[in-house]
């Protein structure tokens, strides 16, 4: 099961499976390793969103506590990473300050942004498919010829 279908699963606003009981009410704050586990991401990812702008936790000292607009702008963060947007297009995206009540970052994009990004993700995969070409090619190579 991929990272963002288990997301859509423990994340009752997203739908999903009978795991909705799992999933906490968006009032209730979670922390650092509650928020890692929920969405599948490292605790150095969730710091290092916190540094960038992107979430903006509740700290107490060292501990931080993750509110339901953090939850929000986090599912809007990895929509968008699998949408293949860059960080900072996806702070552009969802903005600097507060959070929508939608995760649905679809709905912030405008046309032509859309055409743009699968214009990139076409050019993404031209390479890779290129890429697993010319590997086919030289393991296919390296395979039927005897060695030197």
């Amino acid at each position: 099961m991929s990272r963002m279908s288990s997301l859509k699963q423990a994340s009752s606003p997203l739908g999903g499976g009978g795991a909705e009981a799992a999933a906490p009410d968006r009032q209730a704050e979670l922390t650092i390793s509650q928020m890692s586990r929920l969405y599948g991401v490292s605790l150095r990812t969730l710091r290092f969103y916190e540094d960038r702008g992107l979430i903006k936790p509740r700290r107490e000292g060292n501990a931080r506590f993750y509110r339901g607009a953090d939850r929000v702008r986090l599912e809007m963060i990895l929509r968008g990473k699998k949408l293949g947007f860059t960080l900072s297009e996806i702070h552009d995206l969802i903005g600097g300050n507060g959070a929508n009540e939608t995760p649905d970052l679809e709905e912030q994009l405008h046309p032509q942004q859309i055409v743009n990004q699968i214009g990139h993700l076409e050019r993404q995969r031209e390479e890779i498919d290129s890429a697993i070409e010319r590997l086919r090619a030289t393991h296919t190579r390296m395979t039927q010829s005897p060695p030197a």
